[in-house]
């Protein structure tokens, strides 16, 4: 995948490119907004990683310049403004996904990789519902019969895979290479204490429990 990293912090910049080419990318660096439009308008990229905060022209005005332009290259915003109406300014700019710095690296890869897969597809994904279950993938917000839900990152991950393996038997060591990405088990119980600030959160005030343990197998969300 070739990837344009737009970012004023060179030793950010560095280290965000270093590691995603030793996880098989191809990156090129801009300083800032300007060249960061100079080099999309040159074509070829499958991702653009920009950073809000920037001299000369800032993220928001290089992505509504691409916008406006016909560039429908996906977009993952990157910065320390994470206030809802910092994300919602970035999104309407015609971003498709915002992360918050600091940031997970796995995260990064991870969001880079589904905008990539969207762009294949041709469609976006941008909520996921099971049951009255709701959870926005844009604006991280999530909602069970209208109820806000207020999730820490890790729960919101663990939430997600398992909102999208609904109906299905998900197992620890699942659980462990798509939330946590260990491929080995580290032996903790790191997965029973998320699940169980997941299930209070989603399930206690509610008639109906969804998040279910099978015994000897992992763990099931309910639709």
């Amino acid at each position: 995948m070739r990837i344009l990293i737009v970012e004023d912090d060179k030793e950010a910049s560095a280290v965000m490119a270093r590691g995603l080419s030793e996880a098989g990318h191809d990156c090129l660096t801009a300083p800032d907004g300007a060249y960061g439009l100079e080099a999309a308008n040159q074509g070829g990229f499958d991702v653009l990683v920009v950073d809000r905060m920037m001299p000369r022209l800032d993220g928001v005005g290089m992505v509504e310049t691409l916008r406006r332009q016909g560039d429908q290259t996906p977009v993952l915003f990157l910065s320390a403004l994470g206030e809802v109406e910092d994300r919602v300014t970035g999104l309407k700019a015609g971003a498709d996904d915002y992360l918050v710095k600091p940031y997970a690296f796995p995260e990064l890869i991870a969001r880079i990789e589904a905008l990539a897969r969207r762009r294949e597809t041709g469609s976006v994904q941008t909520v996921l519902k099971v049951g009255d279950l709701e959870m926005n993938l844009i604006s991280r917000e999530v909602s069970r019969a209208g109820q806000d839900i207020d999730l820490q990152p890790r729960e919101f991950q663990l939430l997600e895979f398992l909102m999208r393996n609904a109906g299905q038997s998900v197992t620890r060591t699942m659980l462990l290479e798509k939330v946590w990405e260990y491929h080995f088990d580290p032996q903790t119980n790191v997965i029973d204490v998320h699940i169980s600030r997941l299930r209070s959160k989603i399930d206690k005030g509610f008639d109906r429990p969804m998040l279910r343990t099978e015994r000897g197998a992992g763990y099931r969300l309910e639709p």
